[in-house]
This record gives C-alpha cells, sequence and structure tokens, in this order.
C-alpha cells in the first residue's frame, strides 16, 4: 500500500525527494561527528581492556583471574542498552552526572572489553605450547614470549572476529540514541518526528550504516591479507 502511494502520486515522490535533500546532510553528519567517533574511541579503549582482561584470565593470580572473570560474566550477562540506561540515568541518582557522548564512551567501552577479551583470550589459548617452551628455551621469558612470539601469532587469528566485532560496534551505536547521542539514528529520530516519514527516514538511516559497514568491510579484508604476509614472515619459533 506504502509502495503503491508513492508510485501514483508524483508530490509523493517530490515529497520524498525534498526530504532526501535536507535529511542526508545532518544524517551524514551524524555520523561523522559522532557514530564513527565514538566507534573509534570506544573500541580503542575497551580493545585496551580486553588485552588486560584477557591476560588476567589466563594468569595464574587467582585474583586477577577472579576479578576479570566476574567482569566479564557482569557485561556478557547484561543487555548493552540496560548498562547504557545505569551509566545515563542510573548513576544521577547517586550523584555522578555523565555527558551523553562520554556515558556512551563508557558503555561501549565496557562492552567491547568483555567481548574482545573472550576474542584475545581465546587466540592466546589456540597457540600451541610448544611455542611457549620453544621461547623459553632460548632464554626469553614469559613477557617475551608473549610479546614476540604468542601475541603476533595470536593477533592473526583474533583479527577477523575483532574486525566483526568493531563492525558490530558501528551498528550498535545506534542505541546511544537512547541516551541523547545525537549519533546518525538520533538524528535520523528527529528528522522522522518533524515529517512524519518515519520509514523513509529510517530507510535512509539504515543505508547510511550499510555504507560504513561496506566500507569498513573492505579494510577488513585489506588488513587481514595483510596480516597473513607479515606473521607468515615473522612469526612462530619452530
Amino acid at each position: 500500500m506504502y509502495l503503491n502511494t508513492i508510485a501514483l502520486s508524483p508530490e509523493r515522490i517530490q515529497r520524498f525527494q525534498e526530504i532526501a535533500s535536507t535529511s542526508i546532510g545532518p544524517l551524514i553528519e551524524g555520523a561523522i561527528k559522532y557514530t564513527i567517533p565514538l566507534a573509534i574511541i570506544a573500541f580503542s579503549i575497551g580493545l585496551i581492556l580486553a588485552i588486560f582482561t584477557a591476560l588476567a584470565r589466563i594468569s595464574s593470580n587467582k585474583l586477577l583471574e577472579a576479578i576479570a572473570r566476574v567482569y566479564v560474566s557482569i557485561i556478557r550477562g547484561t543487555p548493552l542498552l540496560v548498562q547504557l540506561f545505569i551509566i545515563f540515568y542510573g548513576l544521577p541518582t547517586i550523584g555522578i552526572t555523565i555527558d551523553p557522548f562520554p556515558s556512551a564512551v563508557i558503555g561501549f567501552s565496557l562492552n567491547v572489553g568483555a567481548y574482545a577479551s573472550e576474542i584475545i583470550r581465546a587466540a592466546i589459548l589456540s597457540i600451541p605450547k610448544g611455542q611457549w617452551e620453544a621461547a623459553y628455551s632460548i632464554g626469553m621469558n614469559y613477557s617475551q614470549a608473549l610479546r614476540k612470539i604468542v601475541l603476533p601469532q595470536a593477533a592473526r587469528v583474533s583479527v577477523p572476529p575483532l574486525s566483526n566485532s568493531f563492525i558490530g560496534l558501528v551498528k550498535d551505536t545506534s542505541l546511544a540514541a537512547t541516551i541523547l547521542v545525537a549519533e546518525t539514528f538520533r538524528r535520523a529520530q528527529e528528522i522522522a518526528s518533524m515529517n512524519y516519514e518515519f520509514l523513509f527516514v529510517y530507510i535512509m538511516a539504515a543505508l547510511v550504516y550499510w555504507v560504513i559497514c561496506f566500507i569498513l568491510s573492505i579494510f577488513q579484508g585489506r588488513i587481514e591479507k595483510r596480516l597473513d604476509r607479515v606473521v607468515g614472515k615473522s612469526g612462530g619459533l619452530s
């Protein structure tokens, strides 16, 4: 019915053209100013947190291992939307008020840190124990073996799932609209609330996300190929 109305009404087509011409700018602006920076910042912080969490999970220190396990369990066991609401709407009730964008960064970083830590931990554990033993046999200590032998190989294993996680994070940033971050989907909500063309505007927003993710997927493929060459030349001991 909706599509028939578009096809049979020149006025409707003209209206959509006008909405598209006036909306695409704000949608792209929201992506450039908020969606992409939010994803990059949150993923960068989350990745650092993930590395430390993963190392804590495989550590012989029971206290560190327990803290990391509880952190991962809490984050993975609760919805991201709930976590964002706790940070932005819940913390002010105890006197801690954080602006929308920093709240989103904190929420997404914690979420990435928990999920990515499991990817990194699995990648590290996938490296044969013989690599550790070979490193120790030539005089390396634990940190040297980890940094020079194990992590380069683990990076090759973890890059594909981590890349997918980043692409997923770009899409998940739409949840930041619920805590008033003016990213792409928030802009789409504001535009649609003025012209009431919710389907058309939301489809436009979806296309913006799709274009971003499509470009990222291309970069992902190139990074994986480059990493294959680098690790093939320098990774591992025998």
